[in-house]
C-alpha cells in the first residue's frame, strides 16, 4: 500500500453458488482505492477463470496464484507484468491440477518455493513445488499437478463429524505453518481435526497424524498464529474461536470463545452465524462472521493464551467471506451482496465497490 492508494487483487465466487457450472463471468479483478479521496478507481476484471475463490501472491509481485474451485480442481499461475496499462490483463503461466476437488485455500511457504493447496470436497492437501521465479517446477509440469497429495487416511483421521450436511466426509479447508516453522497444520471441517505434517527442507511433507481433535461439531475452517506458540482456530459450525497451545507432541485446547454476540441478520443467508476468516494484527484478532455479517475483534493476551471480545462492526454487506487488514484499512469481500467494502480506522463510514461475488481480497505491494 502506498501513501496515496491501496491496490487489490480480488478473486470471485460462482455467482450461482457452490456447485453451479463454472465460467459464468467469474474471474480475477484488480481495483484501486484512493486513500486521499476515499473513492474507488480502476476496478476491472483482468482475467476470466472458473471460480478463483482464493488467491495468493508471490513476494516478488510478479506472479499471482488462483484456485479453480470446481469438481476437477485446478491452480493457475498468472504473470502480473501486463496489467499496468488500462486494458492490460493477467497472463496465464500455466494451470495444473490441485490434487483434489474444489480447492478453497492456498498457502505459500516462507521461502516461496512451495504452494500448499487445500481441496475441500475431497479432503486432500496438495503440494506444488515452484521455481525461484515463482513458476511451476519441472516436476509439477511433468505431473500436471502436485508432487504429493495427502488424504485424511494418511493422517489416520477418525472419519466424520456429527453434522451430517457439512461433516459427511473429510473436508480440508486451510493450512498454516505451526509455531516453530517445522510443521504444517491443516483444518478438517468434516472431521473436527487439525492434521499435522512435518515440513522437509525442500518443502515436501511427511504426514504426522492428528495434532488435535476439537469438540464434535466444531467445523474448523481457518486458523492464524498468535503469540506464545498459540494458534486461533475458527469453528465455522459451532460459531466459536478456539485457542490452541501448539506442541508437536501434545497440542491442547485452552480456550473457546463465541465468535460474535450478534445473531444472523434477517436479510442475510440462513439462520446461523458462520465465522469464516481470522487474522491477527498488532495484538488484535479479527474474525469475519457470515450470517451476522460483522467483523468481530478480540484483544490477544500478552502470552497469547486468551482472547477477550473488544467489539463488532458491520461488514458493510452480506456474507463477509474474506477480509484483509493492511495499515489502518480493512477491506471486506461480501460475497452475497456483491460488494467490496473499505473501512478506515479514522472514519465511521465505509466505501463500497460493487463487484460480482467477491470471495478473496489480496493487497498488492504489501
Amino acid at each position: 500500500m502506498s501513501s496515496t492508494h491501496l491496490d487489490l487483487w480480488i478473486g470471485t465466487y460462482p455467482r450461482a453458488g457452490a456447485g453451479s457450472p463454472a465460467g459464468r463471468g467469474e474471474g480475477v479483478w484488480r481495483a484501486r482505492f484512493d486513500l486521499a479521496t476515499g473513492s474507488w478507481r480502476e476496478a476491472r476484471q483482468v482475467t476470466d477463470l472458473p471460480a478463483p475463490s482464493f488467491l495468493v501472491a508471490h513476494p516478488s509481485g510478479a506472479v499471482l496464484y488462483a484456485v479453480g474451485e470446481t469438481a476437477d480442481g485446478t491452480v493457475t499461475a498468472l504473470a502480473t507484468d501486463g496489467v499496468e496499462s488500462a486494458a492490460g490483463t493477467l497472463r496465464t503461466l500455466g494451470t495444473v491440477r490441485s490434487g483434489g476437488d474444489d480447492p478453497c485455500h492456498l498457502l505459500l511457504s516462507s521461502d516461496a518455493r512451495t504452494l500448499y493447496v487445500s481441496n475441500y470436497s475431497s479432503g486432500t492437501i496438495g503440494v506444488l513445488s515452484l521455481t525461484p521465479e515463482g513458476g511451476w517446477s519441472p516436476e509439477v509440469v511433468a505431473a500436471g499437478g502436485p508432487v504429493q497429495v495427502f488424504g485424511a487416511e494418511d493422517s489416520a483421521s477418525s472419519g466424520v463429524g456429527p453434522e451430517s450436511e457439512r461433516q459427511d466426509a473429510p473436508h480440508a479447508h486451510a493450512t498454516m505453518v505451526a509455531p516453530g516453522g517445522r510443521h504444517l497444520l491443516a483444518t478438517d471441517l468434516g472431521t473436527d481435526e487439525l492434521r499435522s505434517f512435518r515440513i522437509r527442507r525442500d518443502g515436501r511433507l511427511d504426514a504426522d497424524g492428528i495434532a488435535l481433535r476439537l469438540p464434535a461439531g466444531t467445523g474448523p475452517r481457518h486458523l492464524a498464529e498468535g503469540p506464545g506458540g498459540h494458534v486461533y482456530v475458527v469453528g465455522e459450525l459451532d460459531s466459536s474461536v478456539h485457542v490452541v497451545r501448539w506442541d508437536p507432541t501434545a497440542a491442547a485446547l485452552v480456550q473457546t470463545v463465541p465468535a460474535c454476540t450478534a445473531g444472523p441478520r434477517a436479510d442475510g443467508q440462513g439462520v446461523r452465524a458462520l465465522p469464516s476468516h481470522v487474522q491477527v494484527v498488532g495484538g488484535v484478532a479479527i474474525v469475519s462472521v457470515r450470517g451476522a455479517d460483522v467483523l468481530a475483534t478480540f484483544a490477544v493476551s500478552p502470552g497469547g493464551s486468551r482472547l477477550d471480545p473488544l467489539g463488532e462492526r458491520p461488514s458493510g454487506g452480506t456474507w463477509p467471506r474474506h477480509f484483509a487488514r493492511v495499515g489502518g484499512v480493512t477491506v471486506m469481500a461480501n460475497q452475497v451482496s456483491s460488494t467490496v467494502v473499505v473501512a478506515r480506522d479514522a472514519e465511521a463510514g465505509t466505501h463500497r465497490l460493487e463487484l460480482p461475488s467477491p470471495a478473496c481480497v489480496v493487497p498488492i505491494g504489501t
